[in-house]
Formats: structure tokens, C-alpha cells, sequence
């Protein structure tokens, strides 16, 4: 495992980026796994900017999201195909059709899960995946358990995450209560891993994820058996 100490977060943000970049200029038909919520909107922005100077190309790269909102659509404002094509897809070249996330609407979220596995398969799994950490240590929505979630599956997100994530949201009875997310199988199959620690607060959780007992109650810290994980801090 690699640790990055950026100055702040436009430092972290600009790091990241660069790695990002690199796998795509690298690879230009990479497969790349995104995360949401506050730690990447800086990433996504040095994204964008580094496409309309030139300097990246995303109309071969695929990419896969880590989870959708149970119950929202893509035109919802608080879902998750919202905040991507807001913050990044819409800005560059790449093509709508090659961007995934599961679907938040399917009537079968059981069968949707499979499908999303299925689909990342056949991608041929991840090159890259970006990741944020929550505050209790959740990787995704998979949220502290007795077991590692294997698979993609529905998450009933823990009230400490919802309070969070209520913060998008002028009220808190909007947020949704359950997500679909990605399983701990193909984060941690991805060829590389880069994840985001964007807070001082989170500094806590950062040292028991990457340094503490490996454990399903700190999602994180599966992290440590991952041979090609980078992280970047903001502090």
C-alpha cells in the first residue's frame, strides 16, 4: 500500500487525477470504477479539466459505479446518475452508453444486482477504482457487518450514513434508506485501487482501516489485502 499526503483537498484532488489520467492515457480503453459523494467532486473537476486541455480522452474508457440510490431515477437530483453526469460525463467525450450504474428502479433489485455482476464481468472486471471511505469505515454502501458482502447487493444504509448524506438534501426524510452497491468482489479484483481520504476527521478510521485488524466491521480495512492500492490523503 502507498500513501499520499496532499497539501489540502485541491492537492489530493489533483494528485488523483494525474493517476487517473495516466491509467487512461496509459490505456485509453480502461475499465474504471467511480465513486460518489464529496471526496471525488474535486477529482472530477481536474478531470474535466485536464479534457478540454487537451490532455485526456475518454471516448474508449467504460466505466463503473459503485452504487445507486434505491427507489431514483437518473432524472432524480439526489440519485447517482445524476451526480455523475452532472460532475463529470456530461463534460467530456466519453460515451453515455459506455457508463454504468445498477438501476435504482429495477423491479427486481435481487436480479439487477446479479445483472450488475454479471456486466462487470464481462467488461472484463476493473482496471481502476476510485474510492472514498466513510466515517464509520464503509467502502461503497457496505456498511460495518458480521461478514464482507461478496457480491453487489442491496445495502440498508446505517443511520450514521444517512445523516450524512442528508446534507444533499434539504430534508432529511428525503434521503433514501436502502442502495444498491457494489460487492466487495469486484472492488477488490480491480487491477488497482486508489482511494480518497479527503477529511482530518476521518483520520481516526483511516489509521484502523489501513493499519488496524482486518475486520467486516471496518469495511476498509479489507484494503490491506489488495496489492495495488494507493491512497491520497488531503492532510
Amino acid at each position: 500500500m502507498r500513501i499520499i499526503r496532499g497539501k489540502n483537498y485541491d492537492d489530493m484532488s489533483r494528485i488523483a487525477a494525474n493517476i487517473i489520467a495516466a491509467q487512461i492515457t496509459l490505456h485509453p480503453m480502461s475499465v474504471i470504477g467511480l465513486a460518489t459523494g464529496s471526496s471525488p467532486l474535486g477529482v472530477y473537476s481536474q478531470l474535466v479539466e485536464q479534457y478540454k486541455s487537451g490532455n485526456i480522452d475518454f471516448s474508449a474508457v467504460k466505466t463503473v459505479s459503485l452504487d445507486e440510490y434505491v427507489g431514483l431515477d437518473g432524472e432524480n437530483g439526489q440519485s447517482y446518475r445524476y451526480y455523475m453526469n452532472n460532475n463529470l460525463f456530461n463534460h467530456v467525450n466519453i460515451d453515455i452508453k459506455n457508463t454504468y450504474l445498477p438501476s435504482g428502479t429495477a423491479e427486481d433489485i435481487n436480479a439487477e444486482c446479479q445483472r450488475y455482476d454479471r456486466l462487470i464481468d464481462n467488461l472484463g472486471g476493473i482496471d481502476l477504482q476510485l474510492l472514498g471511505i466513510g466515517m464509520n469505515g464503509h467502502l461503497g454502501f457496505n456498511e460495518p457487518n458480521t461478514v464482507f458482502e461478496k457480491n453487489t447487493h442491496c445495502e440498508k444504509l446505517a443511520e450514521e450514513t444517512i445523516e450524512i448524506n442528508s446534507r444533499f438534501s434539504e430534508n432529511i426524510d428525503e434521503v433514501p434508506h436502502y442502495a444498491i452497491t457494489m460487492g466487495m468482489q469486484p472492488i477488490m479484483q480491480a487491477k488497482k485501487i486508489l482511494l480518497l481520504i479527503n477529511k482530518k476527521e476521518k483520520e481516526a478510521i483511516m489509521k484502523e482501516a489501513l493499519f488496524g485488524t482486518i475486520s467486516p466491521k471496518v469495511p476498509a480495512s479489507v484494503l490491506q489485502l489488495h496489492p495495488d492500492c494507493t491512497v491520497v490523503t488531503a492532510f
